[in-house]
């Protein structure tokens, strides 16, 4: 199969598009062609006139580790174009940022999370490019957690930057149906494209990340394709106190750990909760010392999660549920701990973490009240993802 990168540079036609104008790249360490040549590289390769290029959260490189970790503009080393930071002075493009380029190519490898911040950034190149009279190319890749939708939607009023409208967590599109979604929703006049994949079969082998590419960390703690699948849910640790593997080898894998937490008192009360929560995966008990970030240097129990090879079942796997019900556990079993992480999460500094990951304050209020039941929380869920579902039908692009 073509990503959208493979099929722009195969294809004379497609670029000659491009031809007699300045064209920008946004991209990352996972922005390579079939044969792990980078993007940025490749497309002067072949003859386009590159003028610029952006690096999202974790930079170009992908050298940052945590959030809120600032990238600095550069100046290429090998090419002398300017290289600007959507992560660093500004997370919006600049009106001199857009004057670098006529055509902005937008190739960053996506989790298929909302909170996953390169969804924000395409929508706010899109608005950008709406304002200033710019075309937006996306050389569309794979949702490597495939087409399932999971989670509340976010609620008005509390977009961010790990928010940027109201859909779930688990949004199913690929990062080009986005942007079709993003300009139908706010209405925005932008010339648009997508370089669609040829080949990706969603429901095919791999459920979404195709068994024939190699993965590459599109952010530092983005290892693998279990962790694309498991991140919808374990990314909500980040507005815990509890650690998610930072520090460790596999972070984000783990549906929980603590030193003062016994995981498999959690796995059992999870299983006379809602035993249907935990099915599509394996669970193993793991222990873990962080080398830095929560809990470092101290010794922690936790649960790995294994959605992969022989214990994944890509239908019945739901990460958003599995990772609130390890947090209703947790509370069950020990009413005064202090759960919810108290500090500024991606420039929010007026509300709590786990309300800016969830798009609003349901599923920490149904985690901390003792008489709601699973069945609470999976009937708003179960709401919002028929509404999600019904409302992107038409945008998209694999089938």
């Amino acid at each position: 199969m073509k990503f959208g990168i493979d099929r722009l540079l195969a294809d004379q036609n497609l670029r000659q598009s491009l031809d007699g104008k300045r064209v920008a790249l946004v991209a990352h360490p996972a922005s390579v062609t079939q044969d792990l040549t980078h993007s940025l590289d490749a497309l002067i390769a072949a003859g386009v006139n590159v003028t610029s290029a952006f690096g999202p959260q974790h930079g170009l490189k992908g050298d940052k580790q945590d959030n809120m970790v600032e990238t600095a503009d550069e100046t290429d080393p090998l090419y002398g174009i300017p290289v600007f930071s959507l992560y660093g002075e500004v997370r919006r493009p600049t009106g001199q940022m857009m004057s670098s380029a006529d055509v902005f190519l937008f190739d960053l490898q996506d989790l298929g999370c909302r909170i996953y911040t390169f969804v924000t950034t395409l929508l706010y190149m899109l608005e950008e490019a709406a304002k200033h009279g710019k075309s937006v190319w996306v050389l569309d890749r794979p949702n490597p957690a495939g087409r399932p939708v999971e989670g509340t939607l976010l609620l008005p009023g509390q977009e961010s930057f790990v928010g940027a409208a109201p859909m779930p967590m688990r949004h199913g599109l690929t990062l080009g149906e986005m942007g079709h979604w993003f300009i139908r929703h706010f209405g925005l006049d932008v010339d648009y494209r997508v370089i669609e994949m040829d080949g990706w079969q969603p429901d095919g082998p791999g459920y979404g990340w195709p068994d024939d590419r190699i993965w590459i960390n599109p952010s530092p703690n983005a290892a693998n394709v279990n962790m694309a699948r498991a991140y919808a849910g374990t990314v909500m640790l980040e507005g815990t106190n509890l650690s998610e593997g930072r520090g460790t080898t596999r972070p984000l894998e783990v549906l929980f750990g603590a030193p003062d937490v016994d995981a498999k008192a959690v796995w059992r009360e999870m299983e006379r909760l809602a035993p249907d929560w935990l099915e599509g995966c394996a669970l193993r008990e793991c222990w873990f010392e962080p080398t830095f970030h929560k809990h470092a240097g101290k010794l922690c129990n936790g649960q790995m999660i294994h959605a992969e090879g022989r214990f994944y079942d890509h239908r019945a796997f739901r990460p958003w549920r599995l990772q609130a019900l390890a947090l209703k556990a947790i509370r069950g079993l020990y009413p005064d701990y202090d759960i919810w992480r108290d500090f500024p999460y991606e420039y929010e500094l007026d509300r709590l973490a786990i309300d800016v990951i969830n798009g609003g304050p349901a599923l920490r209020e149904w985690v901390d009240d003792a008489a709601a039941q699973p069945t609470d929380l999976d009937r708003i869920a179960s709401s919002d993802e028929t509404a999600w579902r019904d409302a992107i039908a038409s945008v998209i692009l694999y089938r």
